[in-house]
């Protein structure tokens, strides 16, 4: 019994007193999304910061706390967490801890609850941690979600998902290396000035402000080449952080890939989608079933919104719609097939490979039962409906070598060439006019307007 832990000790409210004075914690999944978010959060007069810490200590801290059955990504969220307070970087007195409560199946429900129990065998009993979840599962009356606020924050993501697919789509043709990030960096920056006058959230302004992006990144300098496409599919958090897949989108571009990781809005749809399906398939409340439908036809927006503007000024390829992605799921999986990632991961996978994108990496954490079944358990049959698709599971764990993941990408790369005939990637055409496509040129002239308030 003394090995016993009081999981109670480490509930401490965060309250609005607290709000002034404490710096939130959030662990960074996706840094361009959570990178706009933090200008959201600042702009409610929150103090928030996007931890970044890496390394050995991360997954020896998470190891230490968490039990090794548990899913990776709990292991590092903590783990980073953790390792972030033993760092002396904060007061200890004046920093809480924020982490997202999705109340499904999968077992990062119980994130906040293993958070808890970690703080208090490290002594960490006086921090407050908070649940960011929208079904009322703990509040804190210092932090609430506002209906304002999560219309403030899918428009974030909404420009979040733009910036990562055309930065995805430009990076590996750069002519010089660092443009793409700094346009992206940019835009970070230059909408979150907006969000600090509670501009760029009205259609009229999300509309200008997509435009003006898509045409700042077709102004980029780019070499002409062919490329290996890679898609990236899997367990949401390993999916996008670049802690949790030992930095896959980077390790693939300086394999010569061009990438394509479908958006975060394609998987906010689809957990409000799983409200209608709960509905149709299970039967229960007409009005929750009428109030998500409301809700989708809001992101449907926004959606759209990423759509039109990337086919109306530009040649990237833009993102599917939901409804389309749905259909192509339908066709190999039930739609009420909805735990953890559920029937969009096996949607994604057939909708990058209709797109180019035949060569797939599907990140998974070890251990994950969703991701086992409508991930890795779905490949034999997308294959033999889409012959060309060449998909790689790559389980991600403490136990999982860097090495190892990435020599198994590499093999499915040289399928990937032999496929494609392209055995040694050869330039087809080159931009000429190199004293007119600088780095001083049209997109970062674009960029100095901007900054000048034209």
């Amino acid at each position: 019994m003394a090995n016993c832990i009081n999981t109670q000790d480490s509930n401490v409210v965060f309250t609005r007193k607290m709000k002034k004075d404490y710096t939130i914690l959030i662990p960074d999944m996706s840094s361009i999304h959570f990178s706009l978010f933090k200008k959201v959060f600042e702009q409610y007069g929150y103090k928030v910061e996007l931890l970044e810490n890496e390394g050995s200590s991360v997954v020896n801290e998470g190891l230490k706390y968490v039990h090794n059955d548990i899913c990776y990504p709990a292991l590092l969220v903590i783990g980073q967490m953790l390792d972030a307070l033993n760092s002396g970087k904060y007061d200890i007195n004046k920093v809480a801890l924020l982490i997202s409560q999705t109340g499904g199946g999968c077992r990062a429900s119980n994130y906040i609850h293993l958070l808890r129990k970690a703080l208090n065998k490290a002594g960490y009993n006086n921090i407050p941690i908070i649940s960011f979840n929208i079904k009322g599962l703990e509040k804190n009356s210092g932090f609430k979600l506002t209906l304002s606020l999560i219309d403030k924050l899918l428009v974030a993501l909404t420009y979040g998902d733009i910036l990562m697919l055309l930065k995805n789509q430009v990076k590996p043709y750069e002519m010089s290396k660092g443009n793409t990030e700094d346009l992206v960096n940019f835009w970070i920056e230059h909408l979150g000035k907006q969000f600090k006058h509670d501009k760029g959230y009205k259609i009229k302004e999300i509309k200008r402000n997509l435009e003006r992006i898509v045409k700042s990144f077709t102004q980029i300098p780019i070499f002409y080449e062919e490329k290996i496409k890679v898609g990236i599919v899997g367990e949401i958090y390993v999916k996008y952080s670049k802690l949790g897949n030992n930095h896959l989108e980077d390790f693939l571009i300086n394999e010569d890939c061009e990438i394509m990781v479908p958006g975060i809005m394609g998987f906010a749809m689809y957990c409000v989608d799983n409200s209608i399906e709960d509905v149709n398939i299970y039967g229960g409340s007409k009005v929750k079933k009428i109030s998500s439908s409301l809700v989708m036809k809001y992101l449907k927006i926004y959606e759209n919104m990423i759509i039109r503007a990337i086919k109306k000024y530009s040649d990237f390829t833009p993102p599917s719609s939901f409804e389309d992605l749905k259909t192509l799921a339908t066709d190999i999986i039930n739609p009420g097939c909805k735990m953890g990632e559920g029937w969009v991961l096996t949607g994604e996978m057939v909708d990058l490979v209709k797109a180019g994108y035949e060569n797939i990496v599907c990140t998974q954490p070890f251990g994950c039962l969703p991701n086992h079944i409508v991930g890795k358990g779905m490949i034999r049959k997308i294959k033999s409906l889409y012959p060309t698709a060449n998909i790689v599971p790559i389980d991600y764990d403490p136990g999982a070598t860097k090495v190892n993941q990435e020599n198994r990408i590499k093999l499915m790369l040289s399928v990937a060439k032999e496929n494609r005939g392209l055995n040694s990637l050869t330039r087809k055409y080159e931009l000429t006019d190199k004293k007119e496509k600088t780095p001083e040129s049209k997109g970062y002239k674009l960029g100095k307007q901007l900054k000048a308030g034209n």
